[in-house]
């Protein structure tokens, strides 16, 4: 007998009362707030699938171009505004302590 890993009183909802999946939200990703060295910053996680064929942009951390295609985060300061946004490698992120010019 197969096992059940379904809570007690679980029910499947029915589809008419399912919202549609916008993939453009998806695939823009979910803005969220960071805080590094007091300093808050705006990142948004991007999959690099809807962007313009022939962008590319330079990481502020390690100074090298990457294009349509590369998974990356675009961080802006929240005091600023995303005007001044910067596209980061998602590993650069992650070690990026400092401020955006």
């Amino acid at each position: 007998m197969g096992r059940n890993n379904k809570p007690k009183g679980f029910r499947r909802e029915k589809d008419e009362d399912l919202e549609p999946l916008d993939l453009i939200r998806v695939r823009k990703g979910v803005l969220k707030t960071e805080i590094k060295n007091g300093v808050e910053f705006s990142v948004q996680a991007n999959t690099g699938t809807n962007l313009d064929g022939e962008k590319q942009w330079t990481c502020p951390f390690c100074n090298l171009m990457f294009g349509v295609g590369v998974s990356h985060v675009v961080v802006w300061e929240a005091a600023t505004g995303p005007e001044k946004r910067r596209h980061f490698h998602n590993v650069c992120w992650k070690k990026f302590q400092g401020r955006l010019f």
